[in-house]
């Protein structure tokens, strides 16, 4: 492996343990619905670093549904002055995302395996199917400097196959947990992905999390599901920044990385 992926040089890290970073699709499909170019999503991922999150996350679709083509390139000029800070660049290696990650060489890759239409990402990637397929893509990317994260569902069994893809990380697809916080099923569900990360950890993988994951229910999931490396976080936070603001949102959810931390 690539030593720069294997040491994970100039990873950005929470003091609290977890790092936030900051998916700003959801301001690119605003933008999207004019022709103004307003919000910018530029300015709004700079908003967030001031703010305090530790990277940004875009998702570009082959659609350009929110995120286009030129926002990655953009947001990659913005992170050249926040070297402390990471980009994550997500999306399904099958379609677009590799030339995104030759292009840019950002710190993380998530490999994420949506259909070119899908409404959004619902399921973590099946090993045993696309396995083959996706090695040399992992491997491409090491030879490049970026670090892969292979979005999973929260099954222990499957990390250690991830693992032996030559995967840095899982990032764990918290939907199922996210759908019953506050419910009786609230803890099954966190033992369920408690499990899946003291197995990846186990693997030698990194454990990521996002997908549903918000004010309400974060330091929860944190405080059940101990050593996450990363949370990425869009809708939600994007939805609660037309409240207060991006820079309070962002230092929510930090309040809430830091509550999990201190328990």
């Amino acid at each position: 492996m690539n030593p720069l992926v294997a040491a994970e040089a100039g990873t950005a890290r929470s003091i609290d343990g977890t790092a936030l970073s900051v998916n700003v699709n959801k301001v690119a499909l605003l933008r999207n619905t004019r022709h103004l170019g307003i919000p910018s999503v530029v300015g709004a991922a700079q908003l967030c670093l001031q703010a305090g999150a530790h990277g940004i996350t875009v998702h570009p679709r082959p659609d350009e549904r929110h995120v286009r083509a030129g926002d990655v390139h953009d947001i990659a000029a913005l992170l050249r002055d926040w070297p402390q800070a990471e980009y994550n660049i997500e999306g399904n290696p099958f379609h677009n995302l590799m030339g995104f990650i030759r292009a840019v060489r950002p710190q993380q890759a998530t490999f994420v395996p949506d259909s070119e239409g899908q409404f959004t990402s619902d399921h973590g990637w099946d090993i045993a199917a696309d396995g083959a397929r996706l090695r040399p893509l992992i491997d491409e990317c090491h030879a490049l400097g970026v670090r892969v994260s292979l979005f999973m569902d929260p099954v222990p069994e499957a990390m250690a196959a991830a693992r032996a893809l030559g995967a840095d990380r899982v990032e764990l697809y918290t939907e199922p947990y996210a759908a019953a916080h506050a419910s009786p099923a609230q803890a099954q569900q966190i033992e369920r992905f408690a499990a899946a990360a003291r197995a990846a950890q186990a693997a030698g993988l990194g454990v990521n999390a996002g997908h549903d994951l918000n004010q309400a229910n974060l330091a929860d999931f944190l405080r059940g599901v101990p050593g996450v490396l990363e949370v990425s976080i869009g809708h939600a936070l994007v939805a609660d920044a037309l409240a207060v603001g991006l820079p309070e949102t962002v230092r929510g959810y930090l309040r809430c990385i830091r509550q999990a931390a201190a328990a």
